[in-house]
């Protein structure tokens, strides 16, 4: 594992209970699937590198863009394939073929990964094919420097 993927992973396993909150990114308050990895960001990087609009809980299907995935190529660094990745990336899902990718969590071994699920909370799931064959990007966070 990569010294950032033990960062990440400390980090992230500090939401692990963290209720489930629409635009929430508080460990321990609230938070969804992309106010994990913003709180994981701040807690290693300070500051967001962009500020996120407010956003409804449909907006891939109704938006069109890969606003997800185009934030995460212009922060984070692509990994080649799901084969590829390493504890503490950042993955990218796509719920329907048709529809933006929606969904982020983070790696954490080979077979889970940490996010936020909605009604629930921020959890540790078991990657299963199902998750697997959703993943539509795979992503590194930057060393810091």
């Amino acid at each position: 594992m990569t010294a950032i993927g033990t960062r990440v992973l400390a980090a992230a396993g500090c939401y692990v209970g963290t209720p489930y909150r629409h635009q929430g990114s508080a460990a321990g308050i609230g938070c969804d699937c992309l106010g994990l990895v913003r709180g994981v960001w701040r807690d290693l990087y300070g500051q967001e590198p962009e500020s996120v609009p407010a956003y409804a809980p449909d907006w891939a299907e109704r938006a069109g863009e890969e606003r997800l995935l185009d934030a995460a190529a212009r922060h984070f660094l692509p990994v080649p394939s799901l084969a590829e990745a390493e504890p503490g990336d950042l993955l990218v899902f796509r719920f329907r073929p048709q529809f933006a990718a929606k969904h982020a969590g983070i790696l954490s071994g080979p077979n889970h990964f940490i996010h936020a699920y909605e009604q629930a909370a921020v959890i540790r799931s078991a990657l299963v094919p199902a998750w697997k064959r959703r993943v539509a990007g795979v992503f590194r966070f930057p060393d810091i420097l």
